[in-house]
């Protein structure tokens, strides 16, 4: 995924740290970048997530927090990116996290826990959403 910078360079995204407050670090959150003039910017996929993050951020008690633990998208490009895992493709990647979720999802149901049965499909529709939104980038 690559967007064009307001200077005509390229953005492309990384997964960088947010700190907020100045005391607490958001790790691995999908920013679009820019190279040449160091303009960045929040996905917007994951803006709303984040926004929500920060709202609660004072329930935290860390001082840092992984973006990816929250976030889908987040989760694979943070996976898509480990080196053991960079010759596969991201389709078998996204495959195998949709696949994870339901057996979570089905557990979870089993088990009548309605708050991770609510958790668990809002990481499903993150993922869903993503695809559908850019479905000629993944082409699943």
């Amino acid at each position: 995924m690559q967007k064009e910078c307001k200077c005509g360079n390229t953005l492309s995204i990384q997964l960088r740290t947010v700190k907020y407050s100045k005391k607490v670090h958001i790790k691995n959150v999908p920013i679009f970048s820019c190279e040449k003039c160091e303009e960045s910017e929040v996905l917007l996929d994951v803006k709303e997530d984040l926004t929500e993050l920060i709202q609660k951020i004072h329930t935290y008690s860390k001082n840092q927090i992984f973006f990816n633990e929250i976030n889908e998208f987040a989760h694979l490009l943070f996976v898509s990116s480990e080196k053991e895992l960079i010759h596969i493709p991201i389709e078998d990647i996204i495959e195998q996290r949709i696949n994870e979720l339901l057996d979570i999802l089905l557990l979870a149901q089993s088990l009548d826990d309605i708050k991770w049965v609510k958790e668990t499909e809002k990481r499903l529709l993150q993922i869903t959403d993503q695809i559908i939104s850019n479905e000629k980038i993944y082409k699943i």
